[in-house]
């Protein structure tokens, strides 16, 4: 076992340098390991080169709060990039035109909070300020949410964003 656990030191090591120096991409990683790569998270890219800035300030707790119009409805999201879709709560789906009847809770999902079940929807728009994406992947949720999320569907399709001067900065 411990050699085990030193040849994979030493074999993480060299990649390590061999990755920091050039020599391989990430890719290449696993294949050489013989080891299955981890899931990939969704990295920030930073939005410096994005012709337009939009700069979130924290709340209290440090959460980073957007008002929106999500098809033209009033929605107020917690910024979560750790939500795979925007997720909407029912009587925020609902206020944006999506009919309770229409949805078919089919697709489970797990959470911090456990296992919920999703209708997956399509938004027209999703709206803050003069930022504006169409066609946004959304789930809406059967269990209370206190408040609907801005997760990965809608912030990987910005030119980037990141944390800067403790502020979320979001660039398209």
């Amino acid at each position: 076992m411990l050699a085990w656990a030193l040849r994979t030191l030493i074999l993480w090591g060299a990649i390590s340098l061999a990755c920091a120096y050039g020599w391989m991409h990430r890719d290449e990683i696993p294949a050489l390991a013989g080891l299955t790569a981890p899931p990939e998270r969704p990295l920030a890219k930073a939005p410096a080169a994005a012709a337009n800035l939009l700069a979130v300030k924290p709340d209290g707790m440090g959460q980073f709060y957007v008002d929106a119009a999500v098809d033209g409805a009033p929605v107020h999201f917690l910024v979560d990039t750790g939500a795979s879709f925007v997720t909407l709560r029912l009587a925020d789906a609902r206020a944006a035109g999506i009919s309770p009847g229409s949805l078919s809770f089919t697709e489970r999902s797990s959470t911090a909070n456990g296992t919920v079940r999703f209708a997956p929807v399509r938004l027209r728009e999703v709206r803050i300020g003069q930022l504006v994406i169409e066609d946004v992947d959304a789930a809406v949720v059967d269990s209370p949410l206190t408040v609907s999320l801005l997760g990965m569907s809608f912030l990987r399709r910005l030119e980037g964003y990141e944390i800067r001067d403790g502020a979320l900065v979001l660039g398209w």
